[in-house]
């Protein structure tokens, strides 16, 4: 029998929490999308260095804001947080889903996130969305990305007047992910600041439904 069950994990940026995104999956009303399982964790709370030490919901330390192309990185806070998304992929995939209907987004820190538990995920999943997000860790990582994850394709979103994450953090994204040989598209969206647009999720649900399985 063919299982088309899909699973969906969004994650939210600095300071942000789970529920408060879940408002994102009204808008995905194509029929491929009942079978879907939604996912919106909220980060645990910890200290930002670019927040001047406040306590707030982060997936890992943040440097310095705006993030640039070469601001520092918090590689073992980044790896941490991987842990726990990829704990729940798997609850997912043993639960009966198929990896290529595991799909992770993510906005800013969520996108820098949703870049790093793909890459590192031990099987091909369905994709990887990247909004606003930038590559959270050096090309030192790229001896541990197995062949199967070179095989999950990104989508890279990126508003070009967007001064948290410049959107020079955004065009590194692409060079990036072609030396490590995943394919990547990437979008850039005019006049759009640090924010996800409605035409940016249109365009993530069509770009979802083209890679789901099992949903002919």
């Amino acid at each position: 029998m063919a299982n088309n069950r899909s699973f969906i994990i969004w994650l939210h940026g600095l300071g942000d929490s789970g529920p408060a995104n879940e408002p994102i999956k009204s808008l995905f009303t194509s029929p491929e999308f009942k079978n879907t399982t939604w996912s919106f964790p909220s980060a645990p709370s910890n200290s930002v260095t670019c927040k001047n030490g406040a306590v707030m919901p982060s997936w890992f330390d943040v440097h310095e804001l705006p993030v640039t192309a070469n601001s520092p990185k918090d590689e073992s806070g980044v790896l941490k947080a991987v842990q726990t998304v990829h704990a729940m992929i798997d609850k997912e995939i043993a639960a009966g889903t198929d990896p290529n209907n595991v799909f992770v987004c993510g906005f800013s820190q969520g996108g820098a996130l949703t870049l790093a538990s793909v890459l590192l995920y031990p099987k091909t999943l369905g994709g990887g969305a990247v909004f606003g997000g930038f590559v959270p860790f050096s090309s030192s990582i790229v001896e541990k990305i197995s062949p199967n994850a070179k095989r999950t394709p990104i989508l890279w979103s990126h508003g070009m007047a967007d001064t948290t994450v410049l959107f020079e953090a955004g065009q590194a994204g692409p060079p990036f992910l072609a030396h490590v040989g995943v394919s990547c598209e990437f979008k850039a969206y005019p006049g759009l600041d640090h924010s996800i647009s409605n035409e940016e999720l249109r365009y993530l649900e069509s770009w979802i439904k083209t890679r789901m399985r099992g949903s002919s």
